[in-house]
């Protein structure tokens, strides 16, 4: 069985596969942990998965924050006793980057136009809703060319927030209509179809670069609600970062 970690700013995204079959997977809150309380954290989840550690044979590991990477990395190592894979640009990912420079590229991106590649076919536009937004293209030759970074909805509520006293925190989801009837409404109005509207228009100006529509697959936090109002998105994916990580393994185990 393959252990997959994908270390995100806003959350951290594990999961266990046995071949192709994802068995199980869980989703927690990015904070700064010492390398023994990850291990317990991790021994933790197995447990309840009722996972022997000792059927597990390596870990492809993916991280945005490089502050944490050791002491994921060494939980790992000592704790479930695991070789580890860090997935970066200098591995065989399958996929020619044409970017000036591709280091600049984020392993989670990566990972996502990757496991979209397969799943989905090329051309393609993957637009991932966290806490950044991100639209990531693949020519039709299965070329990673680059994207669009803006940030999150999380993001900009919480900027709103911290520069207007009066406004009142709102739950993140569409209101019924554009006109909002209160200002909880409008702002949910304004954020909801704000953030769809900008996916929208940067998805169809990247159409015209590459010649033509293509299929877009939406994942991350927020894809849900990106998927249910958007006029351009034709899939909701949630795998894809923990696919790319299997993907990437396979490709790359004799490293490990």
């Amino acid at each position: 069985m393959l252990f997959v970690l994908d270390v995100g700013n806003t959350n951290i995204v594990m999961g266990i596969y046995e071949g192709k079959n994802l068995l199980g997977h869980w989703r927690l809150t990015s904070q700064k942990r010492t390398s023994d309380e990850i291990g317990f954290m991790l021994l933790g989840l197995l447990g309840e998965a009722k996972i022997k550690k000792e059927d597990l044979t390596a870990c492809a590991y993916a991280s945005v924050v490089p502050s944490l990477d050791e002491f994921f990395i060494e939980a790992v190592k000592k704790y479930l006793n695991l070789p580890c894979l860090k997935v970066t640009n200098d591995l065989d990912l399958g996929m020619e980057i044409k970017l000036r420079n591709p280091s600049e590229v984020g392993a989670d991106r990566l990972l996502n136009t990757i496991a979209a590649k397969e799943k989905y076919g090329t051309p393609l536009i993957v637009a991932d809703l966290g806490t950044a937004i991100t639209l990531d293209v693949i020519s039709k030759e299965g070329a990673y060319l680059g994207g669009a970074i803006a940030p999150g909805m999380e993001v900009g509520m919480e900027l709103l927030f911290s520069r207007t006293a009066k406004l009142p925190q709102i739950d993140l989801k569409a209101p019924e209509s554009y006109i909002g009837a209160s200002t909880h409404e409008a702002i949910q109005s304004g954020i909801v179809y704000g953030f769809v509207g900008m996916v929208d228009t940067i998805a169809r100006g990247m159409f015209k670069e590459l010649g033509g529509s293509c299929r877009v697959v939406a994942t991350g936090g927020h894809a849900k609600i990106l998927a249910e109002h958007s006029e351009v998105v034709t899939d909701l994916d949630h795998g894809l970062t923990l696919d790319g990580l299997r993907i990437v393994y396979e490709r790359n185990k004799s490293l490990v």
